[in-house]
């Protein structure tokens, strides 16, 4: 790795950025553990998210795995470890709203106040051609940036988002967005799809990395030891991941937006999506412990866990328990835990419909492979 990608972290990577998500842990915290690796340690991640561990592992010339249940994490995660140019991204775009066939956008007092007419006939026909075309690095990486674009909060002077007034990391439900914007007077900006993206291509994806080799995201439930038997890779070096926060069940609602441009629903389905359960505590932990009976059959001996796992203020439970309860009989054996404080309000965002969160406390817990 060169000078300018070890001290990366000292300022940004802005394509760690192309999208937000849940439970995102900094980039850093990857990126430090991963020095500790040899050359061709291969890392995985059976939480991945929104890729950050992949990156860090990209950013280390390293082969990496990001796995998860949810479509968008898989596809932002994609994203991450794609090599194109902003140019090639444009250009994309651009092409799709010359030649892409139109379609009717969805309907209805949410998308009317959700997004300008025009901007909302431009993304149904970008959705629409991303559907149903072929998969290119370009595609990939406009998918993502339209992801992480569909919705955020207005500003004074050039739309950066989409949308009329949202949070970022998650999509607000109808009924309530309605109210808002309404009692609020706010109206959905023209917001210029084709400044939108060549504004966040150029930041995302103007810097330099090292390429992704043999990399690559799976979209796959982690509790299926299947998925791990196609993933061809053998002996990961590193398992580095945040697992679903007991009581955390709101990954599908809370992205519908986002699933509806993957090709979901235009509306919220509030259905149960596959992730690990949260019924009662014991399922939660009998759940999480295939994961890392999974993980344990594709690393290597001496392979190194790091989870970052806590809890919800209103969570009575002790989350440092049920980790360590999850990795018992599953070939880790626990070594270290330190704690690593409150997430940072900036981290939190949900204020933006003038809701606030509450800190939850955090700790990494590390593992090694003793098979």
């Amino acid at each position: 790795m060169g000078p300018s990608h070890q001290s990366a972290l000292s300022g940004s990577v802005p394509l760690n950025a192309i999208c937000p998500y849940f439970t995102m842990f900094p980039l850093d915290f990857p990126f430090k553990v991963l020095g500790r690796a040899t050359g061709g340690d291969a890392v995985l991640d059976p939480f991945c998210g929104r890729g950050t561990t992949n990156l860090a592992a990209r950013l280390h010339g390293l082969p990496t795995v990001g796995i998860d249940a949810h479509p968008v994490a898989a596809a932002v995660t994609d994203a991450k470890l794609t090599t194109t140019s902003p140019e090639a991204i444009t250009a994309c775009l651009d092409e799709i709203l010359e030649t892409g066939s139109r379609c009717a956008p969805p309907e209805g007092p949410f998308w009317e106040l959700a997004y300008h007419k025009a901007t909302l006939a431009d993304m149904a026909r970008v959705r629409n051609a991303l559907l149903e075309g072929p998969t290119t690095p370009a595609r990939t990486s406009l998918r993502a940036i339209l992801l992480g674009a569909l919705h955020g909060p207005l500003t004074k002077t050039t739309p950066s988002y989409l949308s009329n007034q949202c949070p970022r990391t998650y999509a607000p439900k109808p009924r309530y967005a309605v109210n808002y914007w309404t009692r609020h007077g706010l109206r959905p900006p023209e917001a210029d799809i084709r400044h939108i993206v060549a504004r966040r291509a150029t930041r995302q994806y103007g810097q330099t990395l090292p390429a992704a080799a043999d990399s690559k995201a799976v979209l796959g439930d982690s509790r299926d030891p299947a998925v791990f038997g196609r993933l061809g890779h053998r002996g990961f070096g590193w398992v580095i991941t945040s697992p679903p926060y007991y009581g955390m069940r709101t990954y599908g609602p809370d992205q519908w937006l986002r699933l509806w441009f993957l090709g979901g629903p235009p509306h919220v389905d509030y259905s149960p999506c596959d992730q690990v359960a949260h019924s009662s505590p014991e399922h939660f932990t009998d759940q999480l412990r295939q994961v890392w009976k999974n993980c344990a059959s594709v690393s290597r001996p001496g392979a190194r866990l790091v989870v970052r796992f806590g809890g919800f203020p209103n969570c009575r439970l002790e989350p440092v328990e049920l980790l360590k309860e999850s990795l018992r009989e599953t070939g880790w054996r626990t070594q270290t835990r330190c704690d690593v404080g409150s997430v940072p309000a900036g981290r939190r965002q949900a204020d933006h419909f003038g809701a606030r969160s509450t800190p939850r406390r955090e700790f990494d817990l590390w593992a090694i492979h003793s098979a």
